[in-house]
């Protein structure tokens, strides 16, 4: 059996102020090919200034994104290859 070993490059960068933190995720994939997706957190007005709180959900929420993205490709990929309509299970 042959093993191989593939890595994704991810990227994460994050805009802020202070009261809004926004999330710019991309992943490159071994083909070349690139997804991106967005996440923002909004900070309540009651709630202390904790930045890394505010970049925890914003990019969780930007990978998230990237997840359903990545889902529903490999399924584009999954029924171009076999002819038949897969069913992706979202979590």
């Amino acid at each position: 059996m042959m093993h191989t070993t593939v890595g994704w490059h991810v990227e994460l960068e994050f805009m802020e102020d202070d009261q809004q933190t926004r999330a710019v995720a991309m992943v490159r994939l071994p083909d070349g090919s690139e997804v991106r997706a967005r996440g923002h957190a909004n900070r309540h007005h009651t709630d202390g200034n904790q930045p890394r709180v505010g970049e925890e959900i914003a990019g969780a929420r930007a990978l998230n994104d990237i997840a359903m993205q990545m889902l529903t490709k490999a399924h584009g990929e999954i029924d171009d290859a076999s002819g038949r309509i897969s069913h992706p299970i979202h979590v």
